[in-house]
């Protein structure tokens, strides 16, 4: 499974974000996440439990991205995205409103034409400063699966207090401007495009509003192996009523 030792690395080529600079801003050698996702390219949560990690701090974040923007400028490597995902939920670092600053600071500095994008489950966005801190970004990708409560036990397995109602009021305090992204598989127990989870579905997405639509399916190998992919066409095929009333939808297969 896929977990990330550095604070920076990259940039890699991504299937949303062009060149994008990575940035793990939670522990090394592992997974942290209050999610438990069925199709997690970290692998599950208990697979990470190692010993003795901790999360960087916001100084050491902030060290680790001048150091590794400098070379990067003088090499003359371009960066189109800066994207903080890495391995887990990155809203989790205590210190992440710091870190948001810092990096916009720092992208200002040296590659001012740079996307800072974070790719987040949504659920810290009650957490003091993180709600504020998302909406400095240029790319708060805002990821929502399931379109309900049952289905989110099955596909996200959250750790805690979980409930979409809440997380989807807290969404529309973005005004529409967030993209929203949705994974869309089935496996034996589950079909996030059924019709009734379509339908669902159609309805948070009008109710959040985002200005933007990513949706895609599995591309990595993922923890349960029961899982099966959706084609593009297939996945053209669920959003074609949103298409239809104007949203702006990226499909990636």
């Amino acid at each position: 499974m896929l977990h990330f030792d550095d604070i920076v690395f990259g940039p890699i080529k991504s299937r949303r974000l062009g060149n994008s600079l990575g940035m793990n801003i939670l522990p090394s050698k592992g997974k942290t996440c209050n999610f438990d996702c069925v199709y997690c390219e970290c692998g599950w949560n208990k697979d990470g439990a190692v010993s003795g990690r901790r999360f960087p701090t916001g100084k050491e974040v902030e060290e680790a991205l001048e150091s590794y923007f400098s070379r990067l400028c003088a090499e003359g490597t371009p960066v189109d995205s800066i994207t903080m995902s890495g391995n887990g939920e990155p809203t989790l670092n205590p210190d992440f409103p710091y870190i948001v600053d810092a990096t916009i600071s720092l992208r200002g500095k040296y590659f001012p034409d740079a996307k800072v994008s974070v790719l987040s489950n949504a659920t810290m966005l009650d957490r003091p400063g993180v709600l504020e801190a998302l909406k400095k970004i240029d790319n708060p990708i805002l990821k929502i699966d399931a379109s309900s409560d049952e289905l989110v036990e099955m596909i996200n397995r959250p750790n805690g207090h979980y409930a979409l109602s809440e997380v989807v009021d807290r969404l529309c305090q973005f005004e529409g401007n967030f993209i929203l992204q949705t994974m869309f598989l089935k496996s034996p127990d589950f079909n996030t495009a059924g019709e009734d989870a379509l339908k669902a579905w159609y309805e948070i997405v009008r109710k959040a509003n985002p200005r933007e639509i990513m949706v895609y399916t599995i591309d990595r190998e993922t923890p349960d192996k029961r899982l099966s992919k959706c084609t593009v066409e297939q996945m053209q095929e669920y959003v074609a009523p949103l298409v239809a009333e104007g949203y702006n939808i990226q499909i990636r297969g």
